[in-house]
């Protein structure tokens, strides 16, 4: 016991209960907010002056300073988190972005400007805090043993809690009881600020379907043949089963009438109900096939053929779950979970204000043009459109997409039930619904989440907590360093 005891306080010397949480936080700051700002791209409106014939405004670079408090008279000062506790308020630092506006292809304004301010996270690298002595933390007014890892918000301590969440790009096969369904299998595809659900389902006269955002339950194979494969032997070759050839056939034989693109792309237009010429129908469907058909895969023209590729691999791993294998999909095994740390719930927050304000900025835009009283881009960006977007969110616990309860007073009772409250864990799964595989204690856990502390009642099992040495990794191995691995060890890429 001793022991065990020694090993603990070792580890907790150099390391920190929510070093996981802070390692999120900054990475959030450092490198995704600069990669969302990059995604959104060229703002073009659709109301521009007269005299001018291009009009494009360009976010650059982006950085967030140290937590500031503007006084009453309007001087900016340094605040650290006793003051902002005492004073009710909170504890942000500034967003600053350099935008710049292009008239005709060249740059006639380049300005920097704050669109809003970011609640920081005690201990973080953007607080005060960091790195100073357990001396220099008491002359702050600080706990010198506190973690950080939480944020201040009106004076209120709020903490961010951990999701676990299914992860993206997988596929999950379930048999369904009731219904002319038989089977179905689902895959969250996810890049970037696409997050789309694909649902694929056999009928039990042997048809796979399809379905995504505007497209429901479509013949797979005929998605296919809109992607560009036409050919029945080739979608043959690449679905590549030596057995269940009824299954196939079944579905090639249903789609022998679209014999060209053309066709196809014409039969999933009117499914996606695009009601226009034929010409602008396949235009548009290619868009939405480029856009929403697993996205992950790539979001091009070039992408088209490893869609179909993938779309038939998808569609043989349906088939042999289906047919041979079905209790391999263990869905609780903690390989096919994800944990949403404090950093990617901002990036989810971050994504869709940002659009807002993007909005927000177009619609002030066009009305002074509107009004001929148009002078410079930096009048028309609001800041407190952001931080109170943000700042509602944090003090509220509502998110995007709807969920609730991610943001919570920390449990101040003592040192323990708050070091406890910075290491939960929340799954996104209904309390009132059984969900009894969900809830149980899987092999998995051990060493991860800790086995025994999880409240009585409803939330029983979702609710959990890491154990006490668990580090979460990052997901920074990109694709690309994957590839060239498996590249050096033999694989061979069509």
């Amino acid at each position: 016991m001793n022991q065990n005891t020694e090993i603990i306080k070792k580890y907790y010397e150099t390391n920190s209960v929510v070093a996981s949480d802070l390692a999120s936080f900054n990475n959030f700051i450092e490198v995704e907010l600069q990669k969302i700002i990059s995604e959104v791209g060229d703002i073009i409106p659709t109301v521009i002056p007269s005299d001018m014939d291009d009009f494009r405004i360009k976010f650059n670079k982006i950085w967030v300073d140290k937590p500031e408090v503007t006084e009453a008279d309007g001087s900016k000062r340094d605040i650290f988190p006793t003051e902002a506790r005492l004073r009710k308020l909170t504890y942000a630092g500034p967003i600053n972005l350099e935008v710049s506006a292009h008239i005709d292809g060249v740059q006639r304004e380049s300005f920097t400007t704050q669109i809003g301010k970011l609640p920081i996270m005690l201990q973080s690298k953007y607080c005060h805090l960091n790195k100073l002595s357990k001396e220099d933390l008491i002359k702050k007014g600080e706990d010198s043993d506190d973690v950080g890892g939480y944020f201040i918000l009106n004076g209120n301590e709020r903490v961010l809690i951990t999701v676990e969440d299914l992860v993206s790009n997988r596929m999950f096969v379930e048999k369904i009881t009731t219904g002319p369904t038989k089977f179905s299998a689902r895959i969250f595809s996810e890049k970037g600020s696409y997050r789309v659900p694909h649902l694929i389902e056999q009928t039990k006269d042997g048809i796979i379907n399809l379905s995504f955002t505007r497209l429901k339950k479509v013949p797979i194979i005929s998605v296919i043949k809109a992607l560009g494969m036409i050919k029945d032997a080739e979608i043959m070759q690449h679905i590549d089963l030596e057995e269940m050839h009824d299954d196939i056939f079944v579905n090639l034989y249903n789609t022998t009438n679209l014999k060209t693109q053309d066709e196809a792309l014409e039969f999933v237009g009117k499914k996606m109900g695009i009601n226009q010429p034929p010409e602008i129908r396949g235009e548009k469907t290619m868009e939405n096939l480029d856009k929403y058909l697993l996205p992950h895969l790539g979001l091009e023209k070039e992408d088209r053929k490893n869609k179909a590729v993938n779309l038939c691999k998808i569609i043989k791993r349906f088939l042999l779950i289906t047919k041979k294998d079905l209790n391999s999909q263990d869905i609780d095994h903690y390989m096919h979970k994800r944990l949403k740390l404090s950093g990617d719930l901002m990036g989810d927050l971050f994504k869709v204000h940002l659009r807002s304000l993007i909005n927000d900025i177009m619609y002030n835009f066009q009305r002074l043009v509107k009004r001929t009283k148009y002078t410079s881009l930096s009048i028309i960006i609001r800041d407190k459109l952001l931080t109170s977007r943000i700042n509602s969110a944090m003090a509220t616990g509502v998110w995007v997409g709807g969920r609730k309860g991610l943001s919570q007073n920390l449990d101040r009772t003592n040192y323990l039930s708050s070091l406890s409250h910075l290491q939960r864990v929340n799954s996104l799964l209904s309390a009132t619904q059984e969900n009894f595989a969900a809830r149980a204690l899987h092999a998995t856990h051990w060493g991860r989440l800790c086995a025994i502390e999880t409240p009585e009642g409803t939330s029983i099992g979702l609710r959990k907590n890491l154990a006490l040495m668990a580090d979460i990794s990052s997901e920074d191995v990109s694709n690309s360093k994957i590839i060239k691995s498996m590249k050096g060890l033999g694989l061979i890429s069509e």
